[in-house]
Order: structure tokens, then sequence, then C-alpha cells
């Protein structure tokens, strides 16, 4: 790196504009949940048309997120944020000044496009600049933490902001924090290594095409199903779609020479099993939020602000294990991590059973607390496993895998849970919670399972190995190797006993 390039560079302001972008992803989706009564009085549409102003963005944005992790690796993760907070920016600004409900749907069709570059090369842009494993830990905790707060406060800012400015300035607020963003970025974050123009990846087209017609067909069969029903005509189509694209995505990446998804990075435990642990964990978390949101609102009859607020011990817990979880994973190590986070929150849901139908808030409010914090450290030690599963000119590519295994586990999450509950009014609500919350116990108990089988610690997996060791090997062993080269040093009792080679875990 030029001297003036290394000068320039400050970590800790990079990895605040890439906590900027995940922030603003995070809160596109809550803020505008709070928003939709707002929406009905200005444009008078159908429950149909409201939805699809959360859902179009739902859908580009899981559609995308593999190309768009795909093009963090092939250009320059900095340059792919740069151009996902601005596309991202100018249609919020859309979004705000929209005339129409169909003007506002398309706009937040597009966002959804930047939101999907956003998330994966801020993963990245945090990856080249803590080149340092420990470093890299705690710099994934916060950024994981800035969600978790997003994820906390976004009912609250949307009620406030619709209360007091109008919808429109739910849009209007991304346009200076991704000016901000976009700056820091700009002046201070280190652009990635260098690739010689002989091994650098290509574009495969085909690949990406398919990738984003696959995903699209799977999120829109999620996203119509309740409203239509599982056997609808619409819906099947969308399956048939999305099998079809499945098929050819996999024969065109075996057969390609540089595949955008290498299809070989599912062999190792680590990636496969963290891909699967972050669909079950947002299937838990997204589908029993949705639920809850429903029955806060049209069960306890709370109102929209009242309704964020009862979520707070849940989402403070889990801002919380998220900064916790740096030195947590660095002195126990990912697997330990996770498996203790998955207990945690299936623990927390399945207390949460028996005081459903209490009527009192304050007999729920501890499971939370221990389920959100279950949640937090989960989300953290996840995202350092799947990274340090790859090498780093996949990490683009890793990130995307793992958001958009995220995305889709929320969207099957709630339609399944949406399935279990019915109609908010219905008399079989509260059983119908009760099955939504066993079902999340259930599926955080085998995402537990996964982490125990799949993090296990093997040769030339670097998921879940300490700081100092080589592949293959636990730093509390290389200095016995070391010394054991001579006889001499294997009978001497000097031996190397360095404190960061017993407790810190390289996640990189």
């Amino acid at each position: 790196m030029p001297q003036t390039q290394a000068h320039k560079a400050r970590p800790g302001l990079t990895l605040f504009a890439a906590c900027l972008g995940f922030v603003v992803v995070i809160l596109d989706v809550s803020v505008v949940n709070v928003a939709t009564k707002a929406l009905a009085a200005d444009f008078g549409g159908n429950l149909s048309g409201l939805e699809w102003v959360i859902n179009g963005y739902t859908l580009t944005f899981a559609a995308f997120l593999l190309t768009a992790g795909a093009m963090g690796d092939r250009y320059d993760p900095k340059q792919i944020f740069v151009l996902g907070f601005a596309l991202f920016a100018v249609t919020s600004l859309a979004c705000g000044a929209a005339p129409s409900l169909v003007t506002l749907i398309a706009a937040r069709v597009v966002q959804g496009v930047g939101a999907a570059m956003i998330v994966p090369s801020s993963l990245s842009i945090v990856n080249t600049n803590f080149p340092d494993p420990a470093e890299r830990t705690r710099a994934v905790s916060l950024w994981a933490a800035a969600g978790g707060l997003a994820l906390a406060l976004g009912p609250v800012v949307g009620g406030i902001l619709v209360d007091s400015l109008g919808w429109r300035s739910i849009f209007y607020i991304n346009v200076p924090i991704a000016a901000v963003g976009i700056l820091l970025v700009r002046a201070y974050a280190r652009p990635a290594p260098a690739r010689d123009a002989s091994v650098r990846r290509s574009l495969d087209l085909p690949g990406q095409v398919l990738a984003v017609v696959g995903l699209g067909a799977l999120t829109g069969a999620v996203v119509e199903a309740n409203a239509q029903g599982w056997t609808s005509a619409v819906v099947l189509t969308c399956l048939a779609v999305f099998l079809v694209a499945l098929v050819a995505f996999v024969a065109v990446e075996r057969r390609s020479g540089d595949p955008m998804l290498p299809l070989h990075l599912f062999a190792r435990k680590a990636f496969s099993s963290t891909s699967l642990i972050g669909v079950l964990l947002n299937f838990s978390f997204y589908g029993l939020i949705f639920v809850f949101s429903l029955f806060f609102q049209q069960v306890w009859e709370y109102s929209p602000i009242v309704a964020g607020l009862a979520f707070l011990p849940m989402t403070a817990a889990i801002m919380i294990a998220n900064l916790a979880c740096g030195p947590l994973v660095k002195r126990y190590g990912a697997r330990t991590v996770l498996i203790t986070g998955n207990t945690l929150a299936a623990v927390g849901y399945l207390a949460t059973v028996p005081v459903v139908d209490s009527g009192a808030y304050a007999q729920m409010t501890a499971q939370f607390v221990v389920a959100g914090f279950g949640i937090g450290l989960v989300v953290p030690a996840m995202t350092n496993a799947m990274l340090g599963s790859v090498d780093p000119a996949n990490a683009g590519i890793a990130s995307g895998v793992l958001n958009a295994s995220r995305q889709l586990g929320g969207l099957v999450g709630v339609a399944v849970m949406g399935l279990l509950v019915g109609e908010a009014t219905s008399d079989h609500f509260l059983s119908g919670l009760r099955a939504a919350l066993l079902s999340a116990v259930v599926a955080l108990a085998i995402s537990a399972v996964l982490s125990v089988a799949g993090l296990r610690r093997s040769r030339g997996d670097e998921a879940d190995r300490p700081l100092g060791s080589s592949p293959g090997r636990p730093a509390s062993r290389g200095c016995s190797r070391f010394c054991s080269r001579s006889k001499a040093s294997r009978s001497s009792s000097h031996t190397i006993n360095s404190p960061f080679m017993r407790t810190a875990t390289d996640v990189s």
C-alpha cells in the first residue's frame, strides 16, 4: 500500500461508515412497518398493495445479495459500497417524493438492490480494514451491534417520525446518513488488495442471472403464500421457476472455470453449517417478531409505538450480547459461543410458551431478555465463523450467501408462523402463537446441533481455531511442535506459553 493511503486509512471511521450502511438497511425494513396506516390514508391502497411497499424491498434485497457479494469479490468492495449507498440515497428520495403507491413500490424495489450492494460490501470492508483476527472479531461484533441497535430503535424511531413529520420523513432521513457513509469510506477505507489481471474473477453472467431469478422466485413464493395460499397458481409458478433456476444454477456453476459461487465451499463444514444456522436463526427471530407484533397490537391492542417499545428488552439484550460476543469468541471460540447463544434463545422462547395467555407483559419480559441475549451471541459468532471458513478472495460471496440465507429464513419464518397463528382475531391465535414459539425452539435446537457438528475443530478448518495457530492444529500445541524439533528442546523446561495463544480465537 502506498504511504499516503496507509496514512489516510482510519479503520475506526471506516467501521463507523460500514455500520451506518448496515443500520439504514435494517431501519428501512422496520420503520416502514409502522407507516402502513399513514400510507393507506394518503394513497388509499388495499392491503396487498401496502404489503408490497415492504415486500418489494425485501424481494430484490434477497435476490441480489449473491450477485452483490460476487461483485465485491471481483471489484473493490469499497466501490460497491459507495455505489450501493448512492443508489440507496437516490431511491430514498424517490420514495419520499412518490406521488402514488405504484411509484413508491417501484422505488422500493430499486432501493432493495442498493441495500443488497451495501450489506455484503460493508462486511468485506470490515474484513479488509481489520486484518488482525482479534481486532476483526471486535469489529464484526460492533457491526452486528449496530444492526441490533437499528432493530431495537426502528419501530420507535419510525413511530416518532411518522407522528411528527409524516411518513415521507422515514425515507428522507436516509439521505444525510448515506452522504456521511459515502464520504467516510471514500476518504478513509483501505482499498482491497490489488489482484493480478490474469487471476481476476470473471463476471459469470449466467450464474448472476440464474441466482437473481431463483432467489427472486423463491422470495416471491414465500411473500405471496400467506395472501394466496401455497397451492395458488402464482405460488406454484414461482416455486417451479425457483427449482428450474436452482438446477440450472448448479449445472452452470459446476461447469464454470470461474464460478460466481464456488460450490466446493459448501464442502467445508463451517461454511455450510453457518449458512443453515443463518436460515434457522432468522426463521425463529423474524417469524416471532411478526406474530408478536400482531399479538401486541391486535390482541392486546397496543399502539404501534407501544408495540415497538414492548420489543425493546429483547432487542436491547441483542445489542448488549453483540458487544459482549467479541471477547467471548476471542476467549472460547465461535463454536462454544454459537452453542451457548442458540441454547439461551431456545430456553427463552420455550419459557415464554406458558405465559402468553397471562395478559401481563411483565411475565414475559425476562424470557424476552434471555432469548434476545442468545440471539445476540449467535449473529457475530456466526458471521465470524463464515468469514473464517473462506479465503479473503471469497469474503464477499461468503457474506452474500450468509445474508441471503438469513433473509430467506426470515421470509419463511414469517410465512410459516403467520399460517400457524391465522387471523389475529381468531380464537385459535393463542394456540397458534404457542406452536410458533415451539417451532422456533426446534429450529434453534437444530442450529445448536449444527454448531456442535459443523464447527468441530479439524484439519484445514480455520473457523474456530485459536489465534496464532496454523490451520489444522490448535495454538496450545504450537509450541510443543516447535519444541519437538530436537531432543534438547523436548527436554527443556523453558516452554512458550503465551496467554494470547491460549485464549484468542482466529475467526478470520
